[in-house]
């Protein structure tokens, strides 16, 4: 029986633990980050908005950049956790970070994707009963549009931290078909819609092969994205965790290409 051969692309240390986990699994994988984290300088902006917390019903980190440097930019301003905001996360191993510095985190317990966050009952209860809820999105430079704007469509002001971007790491001219043919993969994995794009640019003129191989995504808004540039058979694992990913991994089977 055929097994999955899958490429994954997040970064690097992030590919490094994903493996580890496919690995135990029995599922071979290499990696090809297509994502590099870039530290956005420091500004007075943010340091303002740290000062400030206790004026949001809500802090959403949404994903573990943001939680990191943001956990660093609080510890800097010496900005305390005050009781008023309520902290949440899209996914579990974000959470994580937080909680390590003392911090009640919550989080979606199936799903990692901004719909599953925005069906929490803690969300709503974090802004009923306020005039004008506030909620801050600590993000990278982009992303997460669609949660800013559902909370926007319910009467909620929604703020931006962003603290990092993400870029396209350099490789030789070809290096995206040369990997998938030496290493005889069937899959290819993205945890994002910049992922994405980034994947189609390196793939280049070998994109009309390379789109045969099964894609995996992690959210609707990123299946349409992969389909519309004409990947064949794209598999939504509904969140970017390692178990979403397995287990979209067992319901697929293996194309013959």
């Amino acid at each position: 029986m055929r097994r999955w051969r899958l490429l994954l692309t997040r970064p690097t240390q992030d590919s490094a633990e994903l493996a580890l986990t496919l690995v135990a699994q029995g599922v071979y994988s290499c990696s090809l980050p297509l994502l590099a984290i870039e530290p956005l300088a420091e500004t007075e902006q943010q340091r303002q908005c740290m000062a400030g917390l206790d004026r949001y019903a809500a802090v959403i980190v949404v994903s573990k950049p943001a939680a990191t440097l943001g956990i660093r930019l609080m510890q800097r301003c010496l900005a305390q956790n005050p009781a008023g905001p309520r902290w949440f996360t899209v996914g579990a191993a974000t959470a994580k970070i937080l909680t390590a510095q003392g911090l009640a985190v919550y989080f979606p317990a199936h799903g990692d994707d901004s719909e599953a966050l925005l069906a929490m009952p803690q969300l709503q209860q974090a802004l009923a009963g306020q005039v004008s809820p506030r909620v801050l999105i600590m993000r990278g430079d982009t992303g997460r549009e669609l949660l800013a704007q559902r909370l926007g469509s319910q009467g909620v002001q929604v703020d931006y931290l962003p603290l990092y971007r993400r870029v396209m790491p350099v490789y030789p001219a070809g290096e995206l078909a040369r990997r998938v043919a030496e290493e005889s993969l069937n899959g290819l994995v993205v945890s994002s819609g910049q992922g994405f794009e980034h994947l189609r640019e390196l793939a280049g003129d070998a994109w009309p092969e390379l789109s045969r191989l099964t894609l995996f995504v992690p959210s609707p808004r990123v299946a349409e994205l992969a389909k519309a540039a004409g990947a064949q058979t794209v598999v939504d694992c509904r969140g970017a965790s390692a178990a979403a990913l397995l287990a979209a991994l067992h319901n697929q089977p293996v194309a013959d290409l």
